[in-house]
């Protein structure tokens, strides 16, 4: 099920993208890999909208809308095996939330969001990873997660 929808009580909403949403959650895209020093290229988000939009994609997406409906944060997010627990966990790709609604209630209700569909989906758990020093991304990870001591590598091909 691609679609849900939530509310929290500061006027903060989340739903699964729509088709006049893509301007919107194209910004708000840009703006995270911007932050990440990623080039994103129209192929790319041509891509990541399409898997978004495939029921049998397992990759979901949440939009935080304002009070107004516009979208103002983006979650990516995936089942993924845990071979060690024998299971399917959640992992959290992307969170992003506009600079000017940062504080605005638009993370919580993402992760209210994320919660909720990892629970639907029997997930035990959702993990994520983020740069070391986004220092005020962790400040709020911290207060809704536990933070682990898995370090991250890559192998680059």
């Amino acid at each position: 099920m691609k679609s849900a929808t939530t509310s929290t009580p500061d006027s903060i909403t989340t739903t699964a993208p729509q088709a006049d949403h893509r301007d919107a959650w194209e910004r708000l895209y840009r703006g995270y890999a911007d932050y990440y020093q990623m080039a994103m290229t129209d192929e790319g988000l041509a891509t990541v909208w399409g898997w978004i939009h495939d029921d049998a994609e397992p990759f979901h997406c949440r939009l935080a809308l304002s009070a107004s409906g516009e979208p103002v944060g983006l979650a990516h997010f995936r089942p993924m095996p845990s071979p060690l627990r024998g299971t399917r966990v959640g992992f959290l790709d992307d969170l992003f939330v506009d600079p000017v609604y940062r504080g605005s209630g638009a993370v919580e209700a993402l992760f209210d969001a994320l919660k909720q569909e990892a629970k639907r989906q029997g997930w035990p758990l959702v993990r994520w990873i983020t740069r070391e020093d986004n220092y005020r991304g962790r400040a709020v990870y911290d207060k809704l997660a536990m933070h682990t001591n898995w370090q991250t590598y890559e192998l680059k091909l």
